[in-house]
């Protein structure tokens, strides 16, 4: 095989587990998951919920299907979040009237309230990884560029 003057040459790949990108990827998800546990447990969440809680704060009223999208999460995953999120009452949950298959999540007062509670929490999250706005930025772009590409293959 030729290759083009100033292409990279074929990448080896290794079995050696510090060589693996996937277990980086792992790690450093635990490990940021496991920082934002205390943070989240003070507000009476967890993980998934403030994410969920996050989509609503953006956007206020949300289809069900459009969280999902949204956290890449299916309907299983997703219905047993809402519903205890319901049951600690940050959400309530409706059928559209115009579509009775679609269920919209809303904000209660509750709900909108912890959201001024939550504002220190990606600040703290900030401060714990420590990276300059450069770099915090060059790395969100690399995942999301990344989940693009591994999820668009066939």
């Amino acid at each position: 095989m030729t290759r083009n003057i100033g292409e990279d040459p074929p990448r080896e790949f290794s079995l050696l587990l510090d060589d693996q990108l996937c277990f980086a990827l792992y790690a450093a998800s635990r490990a940021v998951t496991q920082r934002y546990r205390p943070l989240l447990e003070s507000l009476g969440l967890t993980y998934p919920q403030y994410l969920v809680l996050l989509v609503l704060w953006e956007h206020d009223t949300v289809p069900v299907k459009d969280i999902g999208a949204a956290l890449q999460l299916d309907y299983g995953t997703l219905t047993p979040l809402v519903k205890r999120l319901e049951t600690a009452g940050f959400v309530r949950r409706d059928r559209d009237p115009e579509d009775e298959r679609t269920v919209r999540v809303s904000l209660t007062d509750r709900g909108a309230d912890l959201r001024t509670r939550a504002r220190e929490v990606p600040a703290a999250m900030g401060a714990a990884m420590a990276l300059p706005e450069k770099d915090f930025a060059e790395a969100r772009r690399i995942l999301r560029q990344l989940t693009i590409n591994v999820s668009t293959q066939p």
